[in-house]
């Protein structure tokens, strides 16, 4: 598994979802979309890049919505 792609692909949904006037909203936008779309080793992979690296790597709201939102998304 790619995490670079991985990383890429949560931070181009993070870009969409950052347009949002409601943050709470688009942090659990990103999580949704995250938990729909990737399959699950994808999420496992891209928790696990979290857990050895942190969010640094990752845009500010997808780090959020990991963040608050990690047992949806796990």
């Amino acid at each position: 598994m790619d995490v670079d792609n991985l990383v890429r692909m949560a931070n181009r949904i993070g870009q969409f979802f950052e347009a949002m006037p409601d943050r709470g909203e688009a942090l659990e936008g990103v999580a949704q979309h995250i938990k729909r779309y990737w399959e699950p080793r994808m999420r496992r992979a891209l928790l696990a890049h979290v857990d050895q690296q942190g969010s640094a790597s990752l845009h500010e709201v997808v780090g959020a919505a990991i963040a608050r939102h990690r047992a949806l998304i796990d």
